[in-house]
């Protein structure tokens, strides 16, 4: 058997996907209770209440001279330009995790239009074979492509995981191109939520194999001394162990959410995971870049990006205007755990910034 605590987090995520309905043995959290039901979505709810949405798609360049296809959603359209009430820009994370898992933000934030999108390399969105092809710079390149070709002016970055990196590249790309954003013809980031964004993969990884130990050491029997005791150890296989960090650090639900498995099973395969920004450290931007948007760092109580993967922030984002937030009794996707009141947080501070 593969020695699972060698196992890279994005594997691991994803042998739980693929097991949703295989694990029996070791489904029981090791620290505190899980709720019983969903707060907002169960595996058997995937429908949203937004009434009408519009779908397209824009090709995006490589510096190879190759264009690539880029698929988008927009919620609530008719509202894409509010004056009183800015979009939000959801970027999804991964990499190449779709934006399925995102759509129920619909439900949770009213009113407000949403532009989702996949980026390259998943979901309904091209997945060319070249790696080259892929980086965080040419993701930002493609939001802003993405922005430019559907007018949005004024908006609110949301960004989850690896998507709240992508947020702040963004940002500090925007920052360091010393644009003077008081001209209302401008494209103005007005506010922005990292949730469960990691300054450090390194770290991260770090952190996960720490928390996949403790996973296992329930399973020891070593909480007595008794040299007669030859009760086995019990050692989880790959699947049992992602079951146990799903349920611990990743969805702290009973099941795996409908939106979450959905968007597994359109994952990318070329460009992926932690493996692919395996050496990322988030930078400052230089002293003379413009101010970056406020923004709030968003992440749940047991989640595997931890407090000193996300304390990082304050070191490189540039504003004074830097809000923590802890949600209680979430993981990682707090969205899909407690709703309601994940998208009270992030609604509430958008409309600070309207």
């Amino acid at each position: 058997m593969t020695d699972s605590l060698s196992l890279s987090l994005f594997y691991l995520l994803l042998v739980t996907a693929l097991h949703i309905h295989h694990v029996h043995s070791f489904t029981t959290p090791t620290s505190s209770s899980i709720p019983s039901s969903p707060s907002h979505v169960s595996s058997s709810q995937s429908s949203l209440k937004a009434s009408t949405a519009n779908e397209g798609t824009i090709q995006v360049p490589r510096s190879d001279g190759s264009t690539h296809q880029l698929s988008y959603r927009i919620a609530r359209p008719m509202s894409l330009s509010s004056r009183q009430a800015a979009p939000i820009v959801a970027l999804h994370g991964g990499p190449s995790l779709p934006s399925d898992y995102l759509y129920p933000l619909e439900d949770v934030v009213p009113y407000r239009s949403i532009l989702f999108y996949d980026q390259l390399g998943c979901g309904k969105s091209d997945e060319p074979n070249d790696i080259s092809l892929y980086s965080i710079q040419d993701s930002v390149a493609d939001l802003k492509a993405l922005l430019k070709k559907l007018g949005v002016r004024r908006f609110h970055l949301y960004g989850q995981s690896y998507g709240g990196i992508l947020a702040f590249e963004y940002m500090k790309s925007v920052a360091c191109e010393n644009r003077e954003e008081e001209d209302d013809d401008d494209v103005k980031c007005l506010s922005a939520v990292l949730s469960s964004a990691p300054t450090d993969v390194p770290q991260i990884e770090k952190d996960f194999e720490r928390l996949t130990k403790e996973l296992t050491l329930p399973l020891s029997g070593d909480d007595d001394d008794d040299d007669d005791d030859e009760t086995p150890i019990a050692t989880p296989n790959d699947a049992e162990l992602a079951e146990l960090f799903r349920v611990n650090h990743q969805c702290r639900l009973p099941e795996m959410p409908a939106p979450l498995a959905d968007a597994y099973a359109n994952a990318g395969s070329v460009w992926r995971g932690t493996d692919a920004i395996c050496d990322y450290v988030a930078r400052a931007p230089p002293e003379d870049a413009s101010r970056m948007p406020s923004s709030m760092i968003l992440r749940g109580e047991y989640d595997f990006v931890s407090e000193d993967s996300v304390e990082g922030w304050r070191e490189v984002f540039n504003t004074p205007f830097l809000r923590y937030k802890t949600l209680e009794g979430c993981s990682h996707h707090g969205l899909l755990e407690k709703g309601q009141v994940y998208g009270e947080i992030v609604d509430s501070y958008f409309a600070e910034y309207d």
